[in-house]
């Protein structure tokens, strides 16, 4: 049984998990989504006007008043730069799964960021949502996120091909990941330093 308990502030080593504010657009807009680099990697076209992102971001805060909806701005902690996104999604209540996606701004790449934020969602999904699993998937030629599954402790599970459809009009394979709550416990893979504050109702 999944335990909802919306999109609480998380905190790690050096990044801060939190929910979106309205005025986060400008910087999502710079920092990745309007970066093809970024976006290349997402199903989405990278964004051509900053008011496509203020759109985006407000339909983001306005759902989270939903106890099913967890979507954090990644943040560094000791400067409060926003570098990115991470959420989980396709909650399945027959079976306690769901999904997990994440973006980082290009600036931020190969630096561990994108594993913190993923342990510590994993963690918070395990620990307090009571998950049963959680997958991912990434292009089979974006290789860097496989790397960042795989050191979050999640096991490749396959390839499925054309599994997407990019802006480009591109299809691309994609290698498909996934953690059980039994094995991250068991392999001793929880993040004790990891806080989680309540959300704001």
């Amino acid at each position: 049984m999944i335990t909802y308990v919306g999109t609480p502030k998380l905190e790690t080593d050096r990044l801060i998990l939190e929910k979106f504010k309205l005025g986060d657009a400008q910087k999502v807009f710079d920092h990745w989504i309007s970066d093809e680099r970024v976006t290349d990697n997402r199903v989405n076209a990278a964004h051509t006007a900053v008011s496509q992102t203020v759109q985006r971001v407000a339909n983001i805060v306005s759902q989270y008043e939903k106890e099913d909806f967890c979507y954090w701005a990644v943040k560094l902690k000791d400067s409060g730069e926003l570098i990115g996104e991470i959420d989980l999604y396709d909650f399945e209540e027959a079976t306690g799964n769901c999904e997990v996606s994440y973006s980082l701004g290009y600036r931020w790449w190969n630096q561990g960021y994108g594993t913190e934020a993923l342990r510590a969602v994993i963690e918070f999904g395990f620990r307090h949502m009571n998950l049963h699993k959680i997958a991912a998937a990434h292009n089979t030629d974006n290789p860097a996120s496989g790397r960042i599954m795989s050191k979050a402790g999640m096991v490749q599970e396959g390839i499925v091909r054309d599994m997407i459809r990019n802006s480009k009009g591109q299809y691309k394979d994609c290698a498909i990941y996934g953690i059980l709550q039994g094995e991250y416990f068991s392999k001793g893979l929880g993040d004790s330093v990891l806080i989680v504050e309540d959300s704001e109702k």
